[in-house]
């Protein structure tokens, strides 16, 4: 149970894969080689995952902050992503620059070679003290460990932001905004018998519908300096809804026009449509 052996064990693995891998002659057995691949991306992620345990139980306040994860684009927020910088960071350190300017991995390669040698750092300090005293966190090895989390968030946030364009502040601000339109919008539909807490409790599939549309009733009448505010222009909108400026505009024209009973049809109606 403790996390040290946890290491050790997953280290030896690992090893044992890459000795396989500079045994093996890929062109004479390719499939065999990406066998191996296989099996070397699935220890390197368990031993990652073991490293993140150890972390979190020897230097949790010590951390470098992963705030920066809201600005990367939710498709590149996976449970491996932490592998895929190491493979990352081994390709640019071989000169293989993967979907990105040679100009820009050259910049990267000082990061790819300290956060790699780090971690080469971390598995020696480790599996020594696995096999002296399992048990305990010596000071050196706290210390290790803090220098190998800040350098992999630097280059984690270094490597995404050379492939990608991440959020500005700016756009993060306005998707929290629309987070709130939802709720409030939420809170407004169970207030008017629109939706149920039944139904938010259950997970009812058709408020996936449901709430948006409520949602963009609610940006463009009731609260109509919010997200969905026309009176600026469609860069100051989150990128969400800024390529449906022209059609909000016409939705709002239509919605004004309604009495406050045809408004209530409507939104009843949109309760139910599919």
């Amino acid at each position: 149970p403790r996390l040290l052996s946890q290491f050790f064990f997953a280290d030896e693995r690992m090893t044992r894969v890459v000795a396989e891998i500079n045994r093996l002659d890929a062109e004479l057995d390719p499939q065999q080689y990406l066998v191996l691949l296989n099996q070397l991306h699935l220890s390197q992620a368990h031993l990652l995952a073991v490293l993140e345990r150890i972390m979190e139980e020897c230097v949790p306040t010590q951390r470098h902050s992963r705030d920066y994860l809201v600005k990367f684009p939710e498709e590149l927020l996976v449970d491996n992503l932490g592998n895929h910088m190491l493979f990352a960071a081994e390709c640019l350190l071989a000169g293989t620059f993967l979907e990105m300017e040679e100009v820009d991995g050259v910049q990267l390669q000082t990061q790819a070679r300290n956060l790699l040698c780090s971690l080469e750092l971390v598995r020696t300090v480790l599996r020594e003290q696995s096999l002296s005293q399992p048990s305990s966190y010596p000071e050196p090895i706290r210390s290790v460990l803090i220098q190998f989390d800040h350098l992999f968030a630097e280059f984690e946030l270094s490597y995404v932001s050379s492939l990608v364009v991440v959020k500005s502040p700016e756009e993060i601000y306005r998707q929290q905004e629309i987070i709130v339109l939802f709720c409030e919008t939420v809170e407004r539909a169970l207030h008017l018998g629109y939706l149920t807490q039944e139904m938010i409790d259950g997970y009812e599939p058709l408020l996936m519908f449901t709430i948006p549309r409520l949602a963009i009733i609610s940006g463009l009448l009731i609260y109509p300096e919010g997200p969905l505010s026309l009176e600026q222009s469609p860069e100051q909108m989150s990128q969400v809804f800024s390529p449906f400026y022209n059609l909000l505009k016409k939705i709002r024209d239509l919605l004004r026009v309604l009495s406050a009973d045809e408004l209530c049809l409507l939104e009843r109606s949109l309760c139910t449509a599919e």
